[in-house]
């Protein structure tokens, strides 16, 4: 019975270190931009190169993580990225030029990657088998709990306070991972089937099959990016900077409402059931968005997206490690991160540009009707794939 518990103290330790290390990523997602313009007299173009640089490093590590975590000590390889990052986030604290930020960002994103590419492999080796969409679901609850709840703290203490009890509080955040990851008793890995051809070239950082997913993926991620970076510009500039932080508190209590549903819903009804609505909400609140100038149909949007991004994220995370074998699980999460994280970083600096050049509301816009796509690539390339695969099968037989 103790191998079916869900919430064990393991998962709880494994999630929290996950929490902790994305609270850290999205307090300087949103407060980086504006200490930026503020602090360092950067550029609007500036804003999206300090979010995708890191974007870029995490995105390099994650094969290369994918392929440490079959091959070395899974405890090693965390704690070590763990200590990496926090004092990476110690030294923001010093920061006064925009090229030493730069090559700061570099590191930490290096870090990161592994971070949390490892967090998601373990957690995936501590859930139940049967129970893998839940499971999922409840742990990228504690990174979807992190990307609201950050921006509103590090907004609200930049407001507040300053620029340097928010890194404190980076910092502080940064430990609370390290002392999570430390405390996490890890399960023994899945092993290679002994039949299993042993992979060689790019394969062995990529899991082939969870590609399709995973591109999905990238455009969400994509059109997301505008939210997590430039929301809090965005708010300034309709004179709504007071209430930028409650844009993520809506879009947090709109996630943890619909969470306890969502994975169940997965389990039993399969993906397409969340999938789609969920993509549908999501572009519906970017393309509302665009259109806001006032501070009740701001916040609405936020709710609306909210409900849709908590229901497409987890799914599609649970759908790349069900599409690959066991013991390539690390890979498959390493494989959808970096799609994502890809997407993010693009999206952050490609968006950014477009708001440069016209506004924030043609750059929330594009960003909804780009999510349009996310439904096409989710039916070609999932959907039909799957429903095709399945009438083979049934002819075969």
């Amino acid at each position: 019975m103790e191998k079916e518990r869900l919430w064990s103290r393991d998962f709880l330790m494994i999630s929290f270190s996950h929490f902790f290390i994305f609270m850290t990523f999205y307090i300087l997602a949103v407060t980086l931009p504006q200490f930026v313009l503020d602090e360092l007299r950067g550029s609007e173009q500036g804003i999206g190169l300090v979010i995708t640089v890191f974007v870029i490093t995490a995105v390099i590590s994650r094969p290369l993580t994918g392929k440490w975590l079959e091959e070395i000590n899974r405890r090693k390889l965390l704690n070590i990225a763990l200590i990496i990052s926090t004092i990476c986030s110690l030294s923001y604290l010093w920061i006064d030029n925009y090229s030493v930020l730069l090559v700061l960002r570099f590191i930490h994103g290096f870090a990161f990657g592994i971070v949390t590419t490892s967090t998601s492999a373990i957690a995936l080796d501590i859930i139940p088998e049967h129970r893998k969409g839940e499971g999922v679901g409840y742990f990228s609850l504690f990174m979807s709990l992190a990307m609201v709840i950050g921006p509103f703290v590090g907004l609200w203490i930049t407001t507040h306070i300053s620029y340097v009890a928010m890194f404190v509080m980076v910092a502080v955040f940064s430990l609370l991972s390290l002392l999570c990851g430390m405390l996490t008793r890890f399960t023994k890995q899945v092993n290679r089937p002994s039949s299993e051809v042993v992979i060689k070239g790019v394969r062995r950082y990529i899991e082939v099959s969870a590609i399709p997913i995973s591109i999905a993926g990238f455009v969400l991620a994509y059109s997301y990016g505008a939210l997590s970076t430039f929301i809090s510009v965005y708010a300034k500039t309709l004179g709504l900077e007071r209430i930028a932080s409650y844009f993520f508190i809506i879009l947090a209590l709109m996630i943890l409402l619909t969470r306890p549903f969502t994975g169940r819903l997965f389990d039993r009804k399969g993906e397409h059931v969340l999938a789609y609505p969920g993509i549908i909400l999501f572009i519906i609140g970017m393309i509302w968005l665009s259109q806001a100038y006032t501070a009740p149909v701001f916040l609405i949007t936020a709710g609306i997206i909210g409900i849709g991004y908590g229901a497409i994220f987890p799914s599609f995370m649970t759908i790349a490690v069900k599409a690959s074998p066991g013991h390539r699980r690390g890979v498959a999460i390493s494989t959808f991160l970096v799609f994502f994280d890809s997407g993010y970083g693009v999206g952050s600096y490609l968006l950014g540009v477009i708001a440069a050049k016209t506004n924030y509301h043609t750059m929330f816009l594009i960003g909804g009707c780009i999510m349009i796509l996310t439904l096409v690539i989710y039916y070609l390339f999932h959907h039909r794939r799957q429903t095709v695969g399945t009438v083979t099968g049934t002819q075969n037989r």
